[in-house]
């Protein structure tokens, strides 16, 4: 039996759908949650949000002894946080950072990621529909890794 994608989402990411739908659109994360299990076919996806640092540190931990792959928007999370680096740095699988905008593009201090130094990949700047080719690259990365 395979194991588990991890898709785990950050702050605010809750509000997507109403939160600045010119940035990151209107499609919410309910349905953000229907693309990734179908990108996911029958290969079983853990999806989960919090507003809370420490939740999302504790499911990097499950995910560290339980899951195949990390898929993470960490959000503004991923601008401040060590804790969630350090986390990462412990997952053995690979681990594709997802932002639905470009934060290239956006104010400088979007620019530097510490999630980045962890990542195996990286996806930005493709709306929710950036979900459904993190989940395919994840499950390909998770295959290709053994």
């Amino acid at each position: 039996m395979s194991k588990p994608i991890y898709v785990l989402n950050g702050p605010n990411l809750n509000r997507l759908g109403t939160r600045e739908p010119q940035i990151y659109g209107s499609t919410t994360l309910a349905e953000v949650e229907t693309l990734c299990r179908e990108a996911g076919g029958a290969r079983e996806i853990v999806f989960r949000q919090s507003n809370r640092e420490y939740e999302l540190i504790d499911w990097i931990h499950e995910a560290i002894d339980k899951g195949a792959a990390i898929i993470i928007n960490p959000a503004a999370y991923s601008f401040t946080s060590i804790a969630i680096l350090d986390a990462l740095k412990m997952f053995p699988g690979p681990i594709v950072e997802l932002h639905i905008s470009n934060i290239h593009r956006r104010e400088a201090h979007y620019h530097k990621s510490y999630v980045s130094l962890a990542a195996t990949a990286i996806i930005a700047g493709l709306g929710a529909q950036g979900y459904a080719v993190a989940v395919k690259a994840a499950i390909d990365l998770a295959e290709r890794s053994g």
